[in-house]
């Protein structure tokens, strides 16, 4: 039981690190407020969990993450040239866009009863090991990126987008890179979700999960991939000894509330680069 117990939170813990260092990705290297990044975890879940049922698995999940790096490059088309508020607006929308596809078109999603039995992956201790294999190959990946040219030229659009633009740079194209590398590994956290859970439904497009998944990302640090696997982890594992309290279960959610925002308060006073962050939250 215990041990089972532990190997749960690594596999949340996996896949929370998967989507942190995604989203770092766009928010933290090019300094995209992108808050349509849980919309890519839900698609990659649903394009699997639909697929599965009719190709391997060893199919559906690489084509999971293809088509949620297509629609990440899809929405960074039109938003590519927003910025600030504005960014962070068109793609929140595009999350409740998802959602209300995955509530209404019922024929494909079974709409509110979501899709069950999907096929599982494995074992629990392989599923585990196989995520922490993608953590470390995409902090590995992610980790050269940001060295490359292509890297800075991220960085440098989050520190000055009309100076990289006029040294040269193409602005553009750059942030629809970002975008659809940062969609498509969100795309695979979700693909392994659904083969975990076996169950997915709309809640996964819930904005209670990008308010954990932002969570994450602060706590750790912007531009910092230490820090996301970091954060993640720390997030993961907060709320989990009120299952030992004996609290009544109304007031575990409400708990569990308080302290992420008491956690966020203290990061925001106390060290506003978050934990190992490398710019500051504006």
């Amino acid at each position: 039981m215990i041990s089972s117990y532990f190997i749960h939170l690594g596999i949340m813990f996996g896949m929370y690190a998967l989507l942190t260092l995604s989203l770092n990705v766009t928010v933290g290297y090019t300094g995209l407020l992108n808050l349509g990044h849980i919309a890519f975890f839900g698609i990659g879940a649903y394009v699997t969990a639909i697929l599965s049922p009719h190709i391997p698995l060893i199919v559906s999940i690489p084509l999971a993450v293809i088509i949620a790096g297509l629609a990440g490059t899809l929405l960074a088309m039109p938003c590519a040239k927003l910025r600030g508020d504005y960014l962070a607006l068109a793609t929140l929308g595009f999350t409740f866009i998802c959602g209300s596809i995955a509530r209404n078109w019922i024929s494909l999603t079974r709409g509110a009863l979501g899709i069950a039995g999907i096929e599982r992956m494995g074992s629990n201790n392989m599923i585990l090991i196989t995520l922490l294999i993608l953590v470390a190959v995409v902090y590995v990946i992610l980790k050269w990126l940001i060295s490359t040219p292509t890297g800075r030229v991220f960085q440098a659009v989050r520190d000055d987008e009309v100076a990289a633009a006029t040294l040269g740079k193409d602005v553009f194209r750059h942030k629809i890179l970002c975008l659809a590398i940062s969609a498509g590994i969100a795309g695979l956290a979700g693909a392994f979700y659904a083969h975990y859970i076996t169950f997915i439904d709309p809640s996964v497009f819930s904005i209670n999960e990008l308010i954990l998944l932002l969570s994450m990302l602060i706590v750790g640090g912007l531009a910092s991939l230490e820090g996301s696997i970091i954060g993640a982890l720390i997030l993961v594992l907060l709320p989990e000894p009120l299952r030992f309290i004996g609290f009544p279960s109304s007031l575990v959610g409400p708990m569990r509330a308080m302290i992420f925002a008491l956690l966020l308060l203290l990061i925001v006073l106390y060290k506003p680069r978050g934990l190992l962050g490398k710019v500051d939250l504006e």
